[in-house]
């Protein structure tokens, strides 16, 4: 029998790229899977959120990847910009995470992964606001696991390069728009940023999320599981 039989799952950002992977990686391992698009859970909007929640009923896993990002020179980020990276990256995990913790409490169990980024550990330029946000969300991770050590839930967060997902494809695209390359060259100027030295697939984020929401993870919290081919050593 499956790990995951019987176990209610819930992936915010759910409808496409790495969380329709980790949807689909759930689905075939026997879970109930609520994969929300923005459209189903604003998870910036915090009515929204515990409507959403109650209506869902108790969750044994949560993942919280709804993600945004935009890339600009800090001096030309604008605040719209800062503020909408964090409303969804770190306010939205932040919201999530809250509204299905007492219910894990109740039960003593529940798995919480939280999708970053590298950008979460390490800076790059361009990329203030995703950045500050990512680490933002790392922190929320490692405060939970704080909250919840010793209990039956663990908090933890998955830290991968660039993806290959339409976010990426609209990195891609913003260089060729400033450097003039064509998209083969683009892409292959992200895959450079790592030693990895390609982009990552969906399918690989996937099973790092399945591998921390196992109930055999039970002694891993608060821990970051970086992707990137071995350029961040934690």
């Amino acid at each position: 029998m499956s790990s995951f039989s019987e176990r209610v799952v819930v992936i915010t950002g759910g409808t496409r790229g790495i969380g329709a992977a980790v949807a689909e990686r759930f689905r075939r391992a026997g879970a109930t899977v609520h994969s929300p698009g923005r459209a189903d859970c604003d998870v910036t909007d915090e009515s929204a959120v515990q409507a959403y929640f109650a209506q869902v009923g108790p969750v044994d896993v949560l993942v919280n990847n709804a993600g945004v990002s935009s890339s600009a020179p800090l001096a030309k980020t604008s605040v719209d910009e800062w503020r909408g990276q964090f409303e969804v990256n770190a306010t939205g995990a932040f919201l999530c995470t809250r509204a299905v913790l007492p219910g894990m409490r109740e039960r003593d169990f529940g798995r919480i992964v939280t999708v970053a980024s590298t950008a979460g550990l390490a800076g790059a330029r361009y990329t203030s606001g995703y950045t500050a946000s990512k680490h933002a969300a790392v922190g929320l991770m490692r405060a939970v696991a704080a909250e919840v050590a010793g209990t039956g839930i663990t908090s933890n967060a998955v830290c991968p390069a660039f993806v290959r997902t339409d976010m990426t494809a609209a990195s891609i695209s913003r260089i060729q728009e400033r450097t003039g390359r064509d998209e083969a060259a683009a892409e292959s100027a992200l895959a450079a940023a790592t030693p990895l030295g390609r982009l990552l697939e969906p399918d690989e984020i996937a099973f790092a999320v399945a591998f921390f929401a196992d109930p055999a993870a039970a002694a891993i919290n608060g821990q970051t599981l970086v992707l990137d081919g071995g350029g961040i050593q934690k």
